[in-house]
């Protein structure tokens, strides 16, 4: 219920709601003969700020260059290069915006890198939002293939509807995934090989700290059949998939030995203020790369959202490059 009035509610808070409190506001505070013009001056800059972040704000798209460096990474890897894209709401870029969803996988293609990675939220909250952006999504091809997790919008939490059909929808959204030739990987891993060397791609379910989010991560699981506890030097090197970072502190970092965790959520709050953005009040880890000792996460602001609003906040494609430690 919540996201199907989301983008309503966000419009009628920032462009009514918003100034209506303001003049009142500024009515109590202000001599008589200011208050309406500071009013008039103030909402006419909060709707030029909403056009501006609702219409090039959102087109916005940038590619991040992250390095990640490890004495654990096999050398026949040195260089290995992930894409990581997250959070796409393919639902927001349907008629007009679809041709931002068509340069956005052109440019992740352009990147030629080893293997690409989806961190979740590929749809806003149905999955035949999918159905027209498929032959599109089909599209992304990497040498070492394109892998995904589900995030917390892939399951059935905002839809309205009895639990037979949340989970028939469910399974919708993770046949769409493979229809478009991805490796789903649900609390499961895959090897990638270099002649007799090899690195993990692992991919958990969402597990939220919040108990409103879906908590179907499950660590074991996911690495069942690797030896986490081996000394570091004969260590499995574990790219794990989490979309919500939340998990890296409450999950990954005590439950196994995951060098690299790539998250998406947060869509970095869709706007920043001098480098401030409203995400900084939820998650400790909200974007770009952290480091927790040798081990770090990698967050993305990711690619879309349910609202199609972001300002100092574009859209974003990282690169991650692999470095042996020398």
């Amino acid at each position: 219920m919540i996201a199907r009035f989301a983008i309503p509610f966000f419009y009628i808070m920032t462009l009514v709601i918003g100034p209506l409190l303001l003049a009142t506001l500024f009515h109590w505070l202000l001599p008589r003969r200011w208050w309406k013009k500071v009013t008039l001056v103030v909402t006419l800059v909060i709707w030029a700020v909403i056009a501006y972040g609702s219409l090039s704000g959102f087109e916005q798209l940038k590619v991040s260059q992250v390095e990640f460096v490890s004495a654990d990474l096999p050398k026949a890897f040195d260089g290995y290069r992930i894409v990581q894209f997250t959070d796409a709401h393919v639902g927001t870029f349907a008629g007009a915006r679809q041709w931002l969803l068509k340069r956005a996988i052109e440019t992740i293609n352009k990147q030629q890198a080893d293997a690409i990675v989806f961190t979740g939220d590929l749809q806003n909250v149905w999955p035949d939002e999918l159905e027209e952006q498929i032959p599109i999504l089909r599209k992304l091809h990497a040498p070492d293939g394109v892998f995904s997790v589900l995030g917390n919008h892939d399951y059935a939490v905002y839809q309205n509807c009895d639990n037979d059909e949340k989970a028939h929808n469910c399974q919708l959204t993770q046949q769409a995934e493979r229809r478009m030739g991805w490796t789903l990987l649900m609390n499961t891993h895959r090897i990638i090989r270099r002649d007799s060397d090899s690195i993990v791609i692992a991919g958990m379910e969402n597990w939220g700290k919040a108990e409103r989010m879906p908590r179907r991560g499950d660590v074991a699981k996911t690495l069942k059949g690797l030896s986490t506890t081996q000394p570091s030097a004969h260590a499995p090197f574990i790219v794990m998939l989490q979309h919500d970072p939340s998990a890296w502190h409450e999950k990954i970092l005590p439950e196994c030995q995951a060098q690299l965790t790539l998250s998406g959520h947060t869509h970095g709050g869709q706007f920043t203020l001098f480098g401030w953005s409203p995400a900084a009040l939820t998650y400790s880890e909200w974007h770009d790369i952290t480091y927790e000792g040798t081990r770090a996460i990698n967050v993305s602001t990711g690619l879309g959202g349910l609202i199609p609003f972001r300002l100092g906040m574009p859209g974003e494609i990282e690169v991650i490059t692999l470095r042996c430690k020398k």
